[in-house]
């Protein structure tokens, strides 16, 4: 058989997909998807299909951008990928870019994913710390590679060997489901001091780092209380840890800033972007001061890889920055998230299934329960509401945990207009009322 892609009617292709893919997770939804514009994709019927979770919540400027699709273009006429050594213009000039929005971060590397990135940074804070041990949150995703799975604990953990000796989880501050709590009300701080003492009685004296998602998505969309990462900065400064940023589904505008730890006040010790970098192509990016750069590489830092400083990815990234900040695309994020979690409590107010809703910006979660007041998890519900919306032409992602009910992480484009949102709305509606 020639290499060309499946053309084949649709029981050809499904029996060609269960012949020749390894499963990787979940199950695949039940569409071929033949091309993708803006906040919709269309399936090989010609069915329109509302992404509200923008691909896998990376395609922040909406699906095949015009101006991304030249760059592309162009770069592959001109530029695409060279010898790990060589550098160009694209590369430099996102690097000076993203230095410039992150003053104190003002040095990069530039790779292809969250993982790849997370590994790096990690490595980067082993190297510069002496020490090997890394915190992070018990509903923690930071990838599935070596060091970034040893700190990701909201699956996955099953059934691949040990992890990384010196990996660390605590609890993440859940104000819906508050553990501590003082006058009635959630003590995320006696929380974050009661985990940390139980952390220095189990470490050896090599806190080299903690990693953290300013909003943990996979976990359930979890947004660190305001003040959290400010006193968790100062737990790692105690302890001469290095606090990495893991911003791969937050940073690039979605929260309604261009990175969400701008609300705290915090500036990390380093900081990875993905997903959102490349608003849907292999982009991710390490940044961190040139203290610690220059600390690292005395020390022999290394992390080689064959797509480092590819050109192509580096001008995509550079193009994606200029719209953003052009179009005022965390601005927009602001006002259609505002409209959107509008629309989402109008939700809870109609359906008593819908125990809560989070978020910031357009990275928000709606939780299904079966029982408000106990907050019983009601996952069968959360996955009927996922299959009827996909019915009605809507794309969600319902994040399914122990302990948690359906929680939907909903992340559309920037670019989404308010008839977009409205329609999401009304789908999600129609979706709910048809379940119980």
């Amino acid at each position: 058989m020639s290499a060309k892609p499946h053309t084949s009617g649709a029981k050809e292709f499904w029996n060609a997909a269960r012949d020749h893919l390894i499963r990787y997770g979940s199950e695949f939804t039940p569409h071929i998807i033949e091309r993708a514009q803006g906040s919709f994709v269309y399936d090989s019927t010609g069915r329109a299909i509302l992404d509200f979770t923008s691909g896998q919540m990376s395609a922040v400027l909406g699906h095949c951008h015009p101006e991304i699709a030249a760059t592309i273009a162009e770069s592959a006429r001109t530029l695409d990928h060279l010898f790990s050594g060589m550098l160009s213009r694209p590369v430099v000039g996102l690097a000076e870019a993203l230095g410039s929005l992150v003053p104190g971060l003002e040095q990069a590397l530039l790779l292809s994913t969250g993982a790849e990135s997370n590994e790096a940074a990690l490595r980067l804070a082993k190297v510069v710390t002496g020490k090997y041990e890394v915190v992070s949150f018990a509903q923690s995703w930071h990838g599935m590679t070596g060091a970034a799975a040893s700190a990701t604990y909201s699956a996955g953990r099953r059934g691949a060997g040990p992890a990384a000796v010196g990996s660390f989880a605590i609890p993440a501050p859940f104000p819906y489901r508050p553990r501590f709590e003082k006058n009635g009300q959630y003590d995320w701080r006696a929380e974050l001091d009661y985990a940390f003492d139980l952390l220095d009685r189990q470490s050896t004296g090599n806190l080299a780092a903690f990693i953290a998602e300013p909003i943990l998505s996979s976990g359930g969309i979890i947004d660190l209380p305001e003040g959290y990462l400010r006193a968790l900065q100062e737990k790692c400064r105690q302890r001469e840890m290095l606090l990495i940023l893991d911003e791969a589904q937050t940073g690039v505008g979605r929260t309604g800033t261009m990175f969400a730890f701008e609300r705290d006040g915090v500036v990390p010790d380093i900081l990875t972007l993905s997903k959102t970098l490349g608003a849907g192509l292999p982009l991710a990016a390490v940044l961190t001061s040139r203290e610690i750069e220059e600390r690292a590489h005395e020390r022999g830092f290394l992390f080689y890889t064959t797509h480092v400083s590819d050109p192509l990815p580096a001008a995509i990234g550079l193009k994606v920055l200029e719209i953003v900040q052009r179009d005022d695309l965390a601005g927009q994020a602001r006002r259609m998230g505002a409209r959107l979690a509008n629309g989402l409590r109008a939700l809870q107010d109609r359906h008593d299934c819908v125990g809560d809703v989070r978020g910031r910006g357009l990275l928000l979660g709606m939780e299904i329960v079966r029982d408000r007041g106990t907050k019983e998890p009601d996952d069968k519900r959360g996955a009927a509401i996922t299959n009827a919306c996909m019915e009605r032409g809507l794309s969600m992602n319902v994040v399914q945990l122990p302990g948690m009910g359906g929680v939907f992480r909903i992340a559309p484009p920037l670019t989404v207009s308010e008839a977009e949102i409205d329609l999401g709305l009304e789908i999600l509606d129609a979706a709910i009322g048809a379940t119980r």
